[in-house]
């Protein structure tokens, strides 16, 4: 398979409300982590960071142009490749030994990569099977309830497990924006990791539904609103026989 210049890995897509979208375009859909940038007035948040085939900050100047907090929307493989190339590392408590101690099985490497989830390889000396996130110690936890505050935003840590054990999301509440991670996205979740609970996952789509949001940036596919985040959420609770006593909020 041909590989690809490490100049030509990342692309960047501006989305409005001082959201970049950061993409890996020679990974295939499905395996192809959505890297989002947050510009603040103190500070910049990077939710997720992809594979970290090819270096982040070094290809994409945006990551590096203020302070910027890393944080980890979870810690499979397609999430925090890059992580270890930020100072500020932030991840929730039940997932930093993972981050610090990064297996491939740990991070479903084992599981998923390999050289058919590209459509290009990355530059070498890249190869599938000796691929592993380098790891690093997360300066700060987070927990349900923090707040990431970049000076003139705010956005909420909303513990939501159930794809895996540490998983979050944000919610800023002045702008409805809400960056989902892999709990909930436009696209096949994936319900069956090794670290993955039921009954933890209903609960946080349960919660998730229940906030007032305008805009969702999740983990993979594409960005949708509010109407759609409720009508994806309630599909898939349906489906599960968990839609009872849910309060809908009106759209934001």
């Amino acid at each position: 398979m041909e590989r690809v210049a490490a100049g030509q890995w990342y692309e960047t897509r501006r989305m409005g409300d001082d959201v970049t979208h950061i993409g890996e375009p020679f990974i295939k859909e499905f395996y192809r982590c959505n890297i989002w940038h947050v510009r603040g007035r103190d500070r910049d948040l990077l939710v997720d960071s992809g594979m970290g085939v090819v270096s982040l900050r070094a290809h994409v100047p945006l990551v590096s142009e203020k302070p910027c907090l890393a944080v980890a929307s979870h810690t499979h493989f397609d999430h925090i490749g890059a992580h270890h190339e930020f100072d500020c590392c932030l991840v929730h408590a039940a997932e930093a030994e993972l981050l610090m101690r990064p297996s491939r099985a740990g991070t479903l490497a084992d599981l998923y990569v390999t050289d058919d989830i590209f459509t290009r390889l990355p530059p070498a000396p890249y190869e599938s099977r000796e691929y592993r996130v380098t790891g690093v110690v997360a300066p700060r936890l987070i927990e349900d309830g923090d707040v990431i505050d970049l000076g003139d935003r705010h956005f909420t840590v909303i513990h939501t497990p159930g794809h895996s054990p540490g998983g979050i999301a944000l919610f800023e509440a002045a702008s409805g924006i809400l960056f989902s991670g892999d709990i909930v996205y436009d696209g096949p979740l994936v319900e069956d990791t090794y670290h993955a609970n039921p009954g933890d996952y209903i609960a946080s789509m349960r919660r998730l539904l229940e906030l007032p949001v305008r805009l969702v940036h999740g983990g993979h596919f594409a960005s949708y609103g509010g109407e759609r985040h409720r009508a994806l959420i309630t599909a898939w609770l349906r489906d599960k026989g968990a839609l009872s006593r849910l309060r809908i909020p009106p759209m934001a």
